[in-house]
């Protein structure tokens, strides 16, 4: 026997932080709401190694296009654990996670989660991933797998954070994207439901130098500060597939920009091509209370709020100019609010930024193709 090893107290995996137990006490309180997910393309249960779905019908296919995204939640993790609600905090990462693939034109099939936590608390979990169900029911999508892992003495225990995986599919000749975007097509912006999930270091930040308290009522909100940052992320999923599938709207959206990290002008030229630009005029939306509301509490520049949030617009469809009346029918009748905000021209044809809020922003996330301009001020902006 090596000397160097000497008897002691016996040392169980749940000695050291791991509590199995509450793992598999997690697992059977979400799994009704898991299951809420699966059609009959999905096969098997939880629990198994790995999620099976029936694609089988992608042999009707002429070229199927497997389209895939990852994502998560971010900071705004902090305000949920600070309030004890987490199950929004699952819709915001399905909002995050598939709203990426139906940019493309894709239809969602199945998301698989993960969870890392320095403490497993079964009904913490339970709740987030409760979340995460009614975001795929939500978008259309099966949640088929996920995990949670225990890390103790890496993260505190009440840490946790969440990340995701998501497929779908499109025909090829029904790709969306940058090569279809004219010349004289419209700019329509769908509403965003608040923050989303993008910009909490800064809201967060904003919040502790003002000393606000989460619970406090915000007349401006209808309601308490934390209430309205913990709103979840909107999902666009099965309103713009509506539209994509609405005989009425047949071919009219070319591209498609989800408004994430970055704002609405760093995602847009995400899909604008070289040599074209979108105009986008201020003066035609107006960002909901909370954003004006950020922008006064922390003296946030306008530029830089607007490059860190999404200014109240969650989703960008670039639309033949014939069938934006039709486009927006179909999404008012979803009640989904939208309205035109801009349109495309030639690059060359952007004047000099000239006002202090004129700003064009272009080769965004490493895309190189064309350019965004803002301009204007949003009603009630100074």
């Amino acid at each position: 026997m090596n000397s160097t090893n000497s008897a002691g107290p016996a040392i169980t995996y749940a000695d050291s932080g791991v509590d199995t137990a509450a793992g598999d006490r997690a697992v059977e309180l979400m799994k009704e709401a898991v299951a809420a997910t699966h059609g009959p393309q999905v096969l098997g249960g939880i629990g198994a190694f790995a999620g099976l779905v029936d694609v089988s019908a992608l042999k009707d296919y002429r070229r199927p296009l497997l389209a895939s995204s990852t994502d998560g939640v971010g900071t705004k993790i902090a305000i949920a654990r600070e309030l004890d609600v987490h199950d929004t905090i699952g819709r915001d990462l399905v909002g995050m996670v598939v709203d990426d693939i139906v940019v493309v034109g894709a239809t969602p099939l199945a998301m698989t989660d993960y969870i890392a936590c320095g403490k497993v608390v079964p009904e913490r979990i339970a709740d987030i991933v409760r979340g995460i169900a009614e975001g795929c029911q939500i978008a259309g999508c099966a949640l088929v797998g996920g995990e949670t892992a225990e890390h103790p003495g890496l993260m505190a225990p009440e840490d946790y954070d969440v990340a995701g995986a998501a497929v779908g599919v499109v025909e090829a000749d029904a790709l969306l994207g940058p090569d279809s975007v004219r010349r004289g097509d419209v700019v329509i912006g769908m509403d965003a439901s608040g923050l989303h999930s993008n910009g909490y270091s800064l809201v967060r930040a904003v919040i502790a130098a003002q000393g606000l308290a989460l619970d406090a009522h915000i007349d401006d909100f209808g309601r308490t500060l934390g209430e309205e940052i913990l709103e979840p992320t909107r999902i666009y999923a099965t309103d713009v597939l509506a539209v994509l599938a609405d005989p009425r709207t047949a071919g009219a959206v070319h591209a498609l920009s989800h408004v994430t990290g970055g704002g609405l002008a760093a995602n847009l030229a995400r899909v604008m091509p070289s040599g074209l630009a979108a105009r986008l005029d201020r003066a035609s939306w107006e960002p909901g209370p909370v954003f004006a509301q950020i922008a006064r509490w922390g003296s946030v520049p306008q530029l830089d709020l607007e490059g860190t949030v999404n200014m109240g617009i969650g989703m960008v469809a670039l639309v033949g100019a014939d069938q934006a009346d039709a486009t927006l029918a179909v999404l008012t009748e979803r009640g989904l609010g939208a309205r035109v905000i801009g349109e495309v021209v030639g690059e060359d044809s952007l004047p000099e930024p000239g006002a202090p809020l004129e700003r064009v922003v272009a080769g965004a996330k490493g895309v190189e193709g064309g350019a965004v301009l803002l301009a204007g001020q949003h009603p009630g902006w100074a």
